[in-house]
């Protein structure tokens, strides 16, 4: 569940900033993380489960590595 409220906030964010935001960061699959939200909501008997821990374990620590470094810079901006 928590992936697919991650696949939904970075979907919304990337809506709310006009599209603007992510492209600059793209060290991240952004489009991959979205396509997961939807597999796991809609095609959940598709679901590989080594994959769906394999991103658990590698890619949401970069996420949110990724995450403090774009609210940093967004907060930098504002001063």
């Amino acid at each position: 569940m928590q992936l697919i409220a991650i696949g939904e906030s970075i979907k919304n964010l990337d809506k709310i900033t006009n599209y603007e935001i992510l492209i600059k960061y793209p060290e991240f699959e952004w489009k991959k993380a979205m396509a997961m939200r939807d597999i796991i909501s809609h095609h959940y008997f598709d679901l590989n489960p080594e994959i769906v821990f394999d991103v658990c374990k590698n890619e949401i620590p970069k996420l949110s590595k990724l995450l403090d470094a774009i609210i940093a810079n967004i907060e930098n901006f504002k001063s």
